[in-house]
């Protein structure tokens, strides 16, 4: 999606100028496509007024543009900036706990806690590697036990049914 959207708009001051029906389209079928276009050309609009074209390097000032979350600041710190940040999404917060790495009730404290137990030097990486990890093995229900390498290792920490 990001690959269709930025062959036709590569600057935030050109996306500013799409439609959000047009951005909506490039994006399909992300989810929530429509909420997606329009929260996208806003914070175009205001990277390209407030921030002279320039994707913000901080927390703060990402959090205060529309529809960015912590998950989304901290991956935008992460891999376009190189900034250690641990993107915490449903995968990771599950995972995390699943493992015993951490007892929390929602990815925020998640984020915090795995602050406190994972080397900076792995922030940026543990959301890609939970991620895919989460989508193949360890997932929601029923998750491949038999196929995990951490099988002998883990707590399975909420698991009730597993393959």
């Amino acid at each position: 999606a990001s690959a269709r959207l930025f062959a036709v708009a590569a600057t935030p001051e050109t996306l500013a100028r799409l439609q959000e029906t047009r951005i909506a389209k490039l994006i399909f079928p992300a989810g929530f496509y429509n909420t997606k276009a329009k929260q996208i050309r806003e914070i175009s609009r205001r990277i390209a007024r407030d921030h002279g074209g320039r994707v913000p390097a901080d927390r703060e000032t990402l959090l205060a543009l529309p529809g960015v979350g912590r998950k989304t600041a901290n991956l935008v710190l992460g891999l376009g900036f190189g900034i250690p940040a641990i993107c915490v999404d449903t995968h990771v917060h599950r995972i995390s706990n699943r493992l015993g790495l951490v007892r929390t009730k929602n990815p925020e404290e998640t984020e915090h806690a795995l602050e406190k137990v994972l080397p900076r030097r792995l922030w940026i990486e543990i959301n890609d590697l939970l991620v895919t990890f989460g989508q193949n093995v360890c997932q929601p229900v029923s998750p491949w036990c038999s196929a995990c390498p951490l099988a002998e290792r883990c707590p399975r920490i909420g698991v009730g049914r597993h393959r």
